[in-house]
């Protein structure tokens, strides 16, 4: 019976064909939104996940995500040295500062300062120059693309100076950083020279970063540190949760991509349905004459169901494949890159699929549960 309902499903091209459409578009839409989304949403905590050097992040007690940060008492620095099973702790900068060109233009960029001593937060992949060289007097390293950002079309070329806070600037390096939310270039340089190429505040160090010694997890150092020093201290797991909350909560993005998400389940399930329920009325008078031979409904049923389940299993694939070829395509674009098809994407979606085509076979099998066999003597 599977072998008669393949047939009748394709005898109809058009109609195949326009049904396998309608679960492609609703499978590439939803895939592609779902996988830009996640994207975008771990951006906002990027810079959380490139600092492999320490587990735990302490800040000021009040601190909602990671751009929103007051600067911290130098000596706080040393109360976190001086709680048990903190093997070691140093001082980091993260800020937004504006950078002139030699060419007169303004550039915002987000500028790491780091410890001098150990460069813990340095970037770990160098594209060119030397990680060493920012020991070097007023040297910076920026990422990849935030060289081509502010230098668009041109070489990498080591030596370009900048002015920031009227101090000048050595580029010493390029280096691969994941993108930020805001796409700002991104500049690292030791904490001594932070100091200079940023506005004079009372305190600098925005945060202090932690290492628990062995036999402490880094959970119940976190916990001493918050008891001792009424800091609030977060494993680098907790600190990217807790910004990632922030911006579902605080920002409009999962309204407009919960809506975009939505539509292509409504797109798809209306064009699916409408086009199989479609075909099942074309197809009345061929399930008259399988129930007049004696077919039961519980073959009819299976029959539908069969019909449904490879025209969603062949929409489902296509609509993969064009939502990895598009990833494919835009992965040498520097805004673009980072996002990529994710793997609960695809799950979800396969289950969004599955129920379009379930939705879709119960008005098609309605239908045929109720119609009777003389209508094909009619």
């Amino acid at each position: 019976m599977s072998w008669i309902a393949l047939k009748m499903l394709m005898g109809d091209r058009a109609k195949f064909l326009g049904l396998i459409f309608g679960v492609t578009f609703a499978t590439l839409l939803m895939t592609q939104q779902i996988s830009i989304f996640v994207g975008i949403i771990k951006r906002t905590a990027s810079q959380i996940v490139d600092v492999r050097d320490a587990d735990i992040w302490v800040m000021d007690n009040k601190v909602r995500y990671i751009d929103e940060v007051p600067g911290l008492p130098d000596m706080d620095l040393h109360r976190v040295r001086g709680v048990r099973g903190v093997a070691w702790a140093v001082r980091l900068y993260k800020g937004q500062v504006r950078a002139r060109l030699p060419d007169g233009n303004f550039r915002n960029l987000i500028l790491f300062g780091l410890d001098d001593a150990t460069l813990v937060g340095a970037p770990k992949e160098m594209l060119a120059g030397d990680l060493a060289d920012l020991r070097r007097p007023d040297a910076v390293i920026i990422d990849k693309a935030g060289y081509e950002y502010m230098w668009p079309g041109e070489p990498w070329v080591l030596g370009r100076e900048l002015e920031l806070n009227d101090r000048r600037a050595v580029l010493v390096g390029v280096c691969k950083a994941s993108a930020p939310f805001t796409t700002l270039p991104i500049l690292y340089t030791r904490y001594s020279s932070a100091s200079g190429f940023v506005p004079k505040e009372r305190h600098l160090m925005t945060f202090i970063m932690a290492q628990p010694e062995e036999g402490h997890t880094s959970s119940e150092v976190c916990r001493r540190i918050e008891a001792q020093t009424e800091l609030q201290a977060l494993t680098r797991d907790e600190f990217f949760g807790k910004t990632v909350r922030y911006f579902l909560s605080s920002t409009g993005i999962p309204v407009n991509f919960g809506i975009t998400i939505g539509l292509g389940f409504i797109v798809g399930a209306a064009i699916t349905g409408q086009t199989f329920y479609l075909f099942t009325i074309e197809n009345l008078k061929q399930f008259g004459a399988l129930k007049a031979m004696g077919v039961s409904n519980l073959r009819l049923i299976g029959m539908i169901l069969t019909q449904g389940l490879v025209v969603g299993l062949l929409g489902y694939g296509i609509g993969l494949g064009l939502t990895a070829a598009f990833f494919e395509a835009t992965s040498g674009i520097t805004h673009l890159a980072g996002l990529y098809m994710t793997f609960d994407a695809a799950i979800g979606v396969g289950a969004a699929v599955l129920v379009i085509i379930m939705l879709t076979a119960l008005l098609s099998i309605r239908r045929v549960l109720v119609l009777e066999p003389a209508v094909v003597f009619r």
